[in-house]
């Protein structure tokens, strides 16, 4: 679930899974054995709990870079088992505005006194956010568990239920770095909600999400939502920017052991090591996934009755496949459910781009999705065959989750086997590669005859050069699986640095239609490919 904007006032970035367009998060657990936790370093008096949840992964004591490997490993020899941690009656049933109440003590935040480049808040539980998440500190080799401590938060104003005096654990945590200002710790990174996390760069606002996994995703069989069980958190050195986490994924079919090592920028990165232990054999898994929105722009509003031009955390899908070819892919709000695989070996990078950055295009005075970040993944080593695969989901409001993509390999991941991957994620404005290239900058799309009304459709689609343009005007190329492409023209748009090229699309009696385009020049440049999925 991402209801950005619905939680946007909050403070509480809410991040959650897509099942076909409906806001709603699922989440797994696992069993727990009897370990006594220890109370976290916090810098307000402690207050006494009534009783200890037995601590099952993040427990205090030794811990070294193969820790969280081991218990992954464990934990996948044994039948998968929901853990049951349930909530207070007085925190089961709480609503939105009850929860967004309950808020982190700012004065409280680990690291606070020390003057370190980082502080940590913690979520609480509650509302949609009912799994207990362990989190521990290590420093050296030694990991401390964080037990619960209602005096770490404030509520009252709305919520009227006293916070509990059971240690009960967390939701979830977020790490705050003086990111646009010297002055100010922002919001940097945020896990909460199953293997959901955000992140953002210098200028940015929260957007689009990442995941630790995909299982199914739009599958008839219903997708799996693995969660990240546990956390440890290092304690950062005051004099690098580096910080890492390291976490625990488990769900029925696979358990992994994740470490984060997050360096902020403009553009923000996250080097990404990740082991696998499947429980079953994983055929429909998506590695590097990530998840956004998209409602409409000038390239799908013909059905949208909407003040504002464009309602979008991404914009396209951005591939540079194995071969260097750079794939750009506008996204759309589709009628119908609709997936795309775009087959190669061992992608350079791939990730979901929200390019437009003027605020004239959104009208929006409190979403900003000018502000939304981009999401670039770029694998390391050698990936293998298979595809990168894009999932559109109608929607009909700005609140839901519906688009996905994500790397599937082509082979499955054998039950009992031990799969090792990693990858750099970038948060930022432009955190893909740009050097010298022809971007495509906007995609719109209208009625052919604005006189009457017919199905032909006119795309218009416009390119940006980066430095010196080409002497020559390039040719177009337009090709359609369906129907017949009409009336190509390429001009140039001195308002771009580039060009606009336009056509017209028959669709005659086909209902869907892959389109392709490309600029054809007389010396090799290093200009997109525009692919797109008409459907009517």
């Amino acid at each position: 679930m991402d209801c950005s904007r619905l939680f946007a006032a909050s403070g509480f970035p809410i991040l959650g899974s897509v099942s076909l367009g409906v806001c709603l998060l699922f989440s797994v657990a696992v069993n727990s054995a009897e370990v006594e936790p220890v109370k976290p370093k916090v810098n307000v008096p402690p207050k006494a709990v009534t009783a200890s949840p037995p601590v099952r992964f993040a427990k205090t004591g030794n811990f070294d870079a193969d820790t969280v490997v081991r218990l992954a490993r464990q934990l996948a020899a044994k039948p998968y088992a929901p853990r049951k941690d349930p909530l207070p009656a007085s925190l089961a049933n709480i609503n939105y505005d009850e929860y967004r109440d309950i808020r982190f003590k700012a004065d409280a935040a680990i690291w606070k006194p020390e003057s370190l480049p980082y502080q940590m808040q913690l979520f609480h539980r509650g509302f949609y956010f009912q799994d207990l998440i362990e989190i521990a500190i290590v420093e050296g080799n030694k990991a401390q568990h964080l037990s619960y401590n209602p005096e770490l938060f404030s509520a009252g104003e709305v919520l009227q239920q006293k916070l509990p005096t059971e240690d009960i654990g967390y939701s979830g945590l977020r790490l705050h770095y003086p990111l646009n200002t010297d002055k100010y710790f922002d919001e940097l990174l945020v896990f909460q909600g199953a293997s959901y996390f955000r992140g953002l760069g210098k200028g940015n606002a929260y957007g689009l999400s990442a995941r630790g996994l995909a299982i199914n995703t739009a599958e008839q069989v219903g997708e799996e939502f693995p969660i990240f069980r546990a956390f440890w958190v290092e304690k950062p050195s005051p004099d690098t920017k580096l910080l890492v986490v390291h976490a625990l994924l488990d769900s029925p079919s696979v358990a992994g052991a994740y470490r984060f090592s997050v360096r902020p920028g403009d553009n923000t990165r996250m080097d990404v090591e990740a082991v696998l232990f499947p429980r079953v054999e994983l055929a429909k898994v998506g590695l590097a996934p990530s998840t956004s929105m998209y409602m409409h722009s000038p390239n799908g509003r013909h059905l949208t009755d909407d003040f504002r031009p464009s309602v979008h955390d991404s914009d396209g899908l951005l591939i540079i496949n194995g071969q260097g070819e750079r794939l750009w892919r506008p996204l759309a709000n589709p009628g119908e459910l609709q997936i795309s695989a775009f087959m190669d070996n061992s992608p350079q990078g791939f990730g979901l781009m929200q390019r437009e950055r003027d605020f004239a295009s959104y009208q929006d005075l409190e979403a900003h999705y000018e502000r939304r970040p981009s999401l670039w993944v770029e694998p390391v080593g050698h990936w293998g065959p298979g595809a990168v695969v894009l999932t559109e989901i109608p929607t009909q409001s700005e609140i839901h989750d519906n688009i996905v993509a994500f790397w599937k390999p082509r082979q499955p991941l054998a039950a009992g086997s031990e799969f090792r991957f990693a990858y750099h994620l970038a948060w930022g404005a432009n955190p893909a590669p740009s050097d010298n290239v022809i971007t495509i900058a906007r995609t719109s799309s209208g009625r052919a005859d604005i006189a009457k009304p017919t199905a032909k459709r006119l795309f218009v689609l416009d390119y940006k050069v980066a430095g010196e343009r080409p002497a020559a005007m390039p040719k177009a190329k337009v090709e359609t699986s369906a129907g017949e492409v009409l009336n190509v023209v390429i001009r140039d748009n001195p308002l771009s640095n580039g060009y606009r090229l336009s056509f017209e699309f028959d669709p005659g009696e086909f209902r869907m239609a892959e389109l392709r385009a490309e600029l054809k020049f007389e010396q090799p440049q290093n200009a997109e490919v525009w692919l797109y999925r008409w459907t009517q």
